[in-house]
């Protein structure tokens, strides 16, 4: 009988039909720090996370049985992916799943950037009627600069076809899709983009990519979205291009640390902020939770 601890919650169906998998023992144990995990892993063959749960490399030198870990969505950089290769642990994700909903949040994000939504609600809240504070911009024939053009930035590019924009991509790799889109250089990108956004994964390349030499090649004005990694932009680069005006509005999904410590950008009057929440729609998660059980029941199942 093989052992899968689920650290992180999945969707009820999932999990459901996860423990009615023959020749596996699932337990459901959220919330716990790093030191419980330490505790409680040696017992398991298996763990599934999200992104609250944090695989460190102390956590896998712990786990004596493991041999699989697997994150329900897309990015891993709340595992030490490094420590389990090492002890020949096998990491799998579920990169499909949650594309859709992130995409669909990267356009609430946008929208909302270049329409004021925020600023204009929280007015609305305060019983004030100040609709010539609010105009803003169409979304509509505007240049939109996607870095990063994997699932979620080719979903991205879809629905900016539908909008009528412009979408150049750069990508590390050449894109191969059938969008009318146009494949741009680093320097091409950040100096025609209206609008950029970012969906790359986290990793020592990606760091701080968009940095203060980055925001100095953007177009005056431009308007930023963030719904990808928190680390890809220096956060202080980020708020002194709002300082300056050179970023006109920014919405971001994500942080250098979650929760925050530091809520000076956040509390910049042109940013629009929600707490990671890109995938965090239920037929994205449900699709999630499902994928976590298929990779269960093609690798431990019995």
């Amino acid at each position: 009988m093989k052992k899968v601890l689920v650290a992180d919650p999945l969707h009820p169906d999932a999990f459901e039909e996860l423990k009615s998998l023959p020749g596996l023992e699932v337990t459901l144990k959220t919330g716990m720090d790093e030191q419980e995990l330490i505790k409680t892993i040696p017992d398991y063959n298996a763990v599934v996370v999200r992104s609250a749960t944090k695989v460190t490399r102390n956590v896998i030198n712990a786990a004596s049985n493991l041999e699989l870990i697997i994150r329900a969505g897309i990015g891993l950089d709340n595992i030490d992916l490094q420590a389990a290769k090492d002890k020949g642990i096998e990491v799998r994700n579920t990169p499909q799943a949650t594309s859709i909903s992130v995409a669909e949040h990267t356009f609430g994000l946008m929208l909302a950037a270049v329409r004021n939504h925020g600023k204009a609600n929280l007015s609305m809240k305060a019983h004030k009627w100040e609709k010539k504070l609010f105009k803003g911009t169409e979304l509509y024939n505007k240049t939109l600069g996607i870095i990063g053009c994997g699932r979620i930035g080719l979903e991205v590019a879809k629905r900016a076809l539908v909008f009528g924009m412009n979408p150049l991509i750069y990508d590390v790799i050449q894109v191969k899709c059938d969008l009318d889109v146009q494949q741009v250089s680093w320097e091409n990108l950040l100096s025609q983009s209206d609008l950029i956004t970012l969906h790359l994964p986290l990793t020592d390349e990606t760091r701080h990519m968009i940095s203060h030499e980055a925001f100095q090649k953007m177009k005056d004005g431009v308007v930023f979205i963030n719904a990808s990694r928190g680390g890809v932009v220096d956060e202080k680069a980020l708020l002194d291009a709002l300082e300056s005006g050179k970023v006109r509005a920014a919405a971001v999904d994500v942080y250098e640390k979650e929760p925050p410590d530091d809520y000076s950008l956040i509390d910049h009057p042109n940013v629009l902020a929600t707490p990671h929440i890109g995938a965090a729609a239920k037929e994205g998660q449900k699709r999630a939770g499902f994928d976590v059980v298929k990779i269960l029941k093609e690798t431990m199942s019995s």
